[in-house]
């Protein structure tokens, strides 16, 4: 019980604080007129922070980010994304709801665009390796696995509620006037996140 409370609460802290991968799949939530054309970003989001969480937990990240070219290579491709996608959501000017909406941000494109979010931000990376990969250190065998459950369960459950969160929210007809600048938002945090990681190159 101990290490499942453990991983709750690490995982918790981790996710909560607003990021690029939380404000995207929310606004898709917002976006979307029907919640199950919201399930690609939400499954990608989420088995991307699974196998990231294994990862940690594994001690397999650690080695791979143990060079130098690989974090170079990867840290350049996250700048591309993370701009790319900050354009796109800028300019993503539609009603919630509207069948255009839906069809602009296709399930292909929410497979891409959460992938990328989720997996091409060193500094993302580097937190779930360095907090949860070091945390489970201290656990064995049932309690390890305990805590590996906690962690992927908190990271599931809360892109659920992300996406559900956006859906009730949009469906507001009062919302529709802020929907541009939640948009905005996002898009400056993408663009934010893309400088900082740039900064980190430099």
């Amino acid at each position: 019980m101990q290490a499942f409370l453990h991983g709750l609460i690490l995982a918790l802290g981790l996710i909560l604080p607003l990021g690029v991968q939380n404000l995207f799949v929310f606004q898709q939530g917002t976006t979307h007129s029907r919640f199950l054309h919201v399930l690609p970003v939400i499954f990608t989001a989420a088995l991307c922070d699974t196998a990231l969480i294994l990862l940690a937990v594994q001690g397999v990240s650690l080695f791979l980010l143990k060079f130098p070219l690989f974090k170079l290579i990867l840290l350049a491709i996250g700048i591309l994304f993370l701009t790319y996608m900050g354009w796109v959501t800028w300019n993503d000017n539609k009603t919630p709801g509207s069948e255009e909406t839906a069809k602009k941000i296709s399930p292909r494109q929410q497979i891409i665009f959460a992938a990328s979010v989720s997996l091409l931000n060193p500094h993302a990376v580097l937190d779930t390796i360095g907090v949860i990969g070091t945390s489970s250190s201290s656990y064995e065998g049932f309690e390890k696995s305990l805590f590996t459950f906690a962690c992927i369960f908190v990271s599931w459950a809360w892109f659920f509620f992300l996406a559900i969160a956006g859906r009730l929210i949009g469906r507001q007809a009062q919302f529709s006037e802020w929907r541009q600048r939640i948009n905005q938002v996002s898009a400056v945090f993408m663009w934010l996140s893309a400088g900082a990681m740039a900064y980190s190159v430099m």
